[in-house]
């Protein structure tokens, strides 16, 4: 059951980034709260026919979830991104090929970036899950730009191969949403608005 407000600040929670990418950590610290960073341990594969977005949610909560377990007196924050192109899921590459088929495939086309946030706190028994979607029309790509650009940003661990926060701003013709860092894969204003239901008020509790 949810806590409630201000049940969660009185214990005076240590926050903990479930993520040990550089892009979340560097997002967050855009709050100024102090946080640790620990290594969600979550296997990320997907359900027969689960829909990007529901993959998504499911993976946010289980990373907040699984360091929330060993750190039960934290708030944890956990996320997630999957990339949905033609009603499928597109993952991260981990390899150059991969990368170009994938941004050979979203050349010219739209597609939705579901980016899940969740925060937990196992002690006081709360935990929730907002998902922030990114509508991104890519432009139409010749094959030496798509080169150029992996060779530059090496994007294997992200989403699509999709490296917005850099090199990859170059591949697009337009981003449509209402929460602007979504598409660099966290959240921050459903991650305050999530802070806020567990009692933790980032312009209160940051640092001036």
């Amino acid at each position: 059951m949810p806590a409630k407000l201000g049940t969660i600040a009185a214990m005076n929670p240590p926050l903990i980034l479930a993520s040990t990418s550089p892009y979340r950590r560097d997002l967050l610290q855009r709050l100024r709260l102090p946080f640790e960073v620990r290594a969600p341990q979550v296997d990320e594969t997907p359900l027969p026919d689960e829909p990007p977005a529901a993959l998504a949610q499911r993976l946010a909560l289980a990373k907040a979830r699984a360091v929330a377990a060993l750190q039960p007196q934290a708030v944890v924050i956990g996320s997630d991104q999957v990339a949905e192109l033609d009603g499928g899921a597109i993952g991260k590459p981990g390899t150059h090929a991969r990368a170009a088929a994938q941004l050979q495939r979203m050349s010219g086309r739209l597609v939705i970036f579901h980016t899940a946030v969740a925060v937990a706190h196992a002690a006081a028994g709360f935990e929730q899950v907002r998902l922030a979607p990114v509508r991104v029309r890519f432009r139409r790509l010749a094959d030496a730009e798509i080169e150029c650009y992996l060779r530059a940003e090496q994007p294997y661990d992200c989403a699509g191969a999709a490296k917005c926060e850099a090199l990859g701003i170059a591949l697009l013709g337009a981003i449509e949403s209402d929460d602007p860092t979504a598409l660099v894969g966290l959240p921050l204003i459903r991650t305050c608005e999530l802070l806020r239901l567990a009692g933790i008020e980032p312009l209160r509790s940051g640092a001036a």
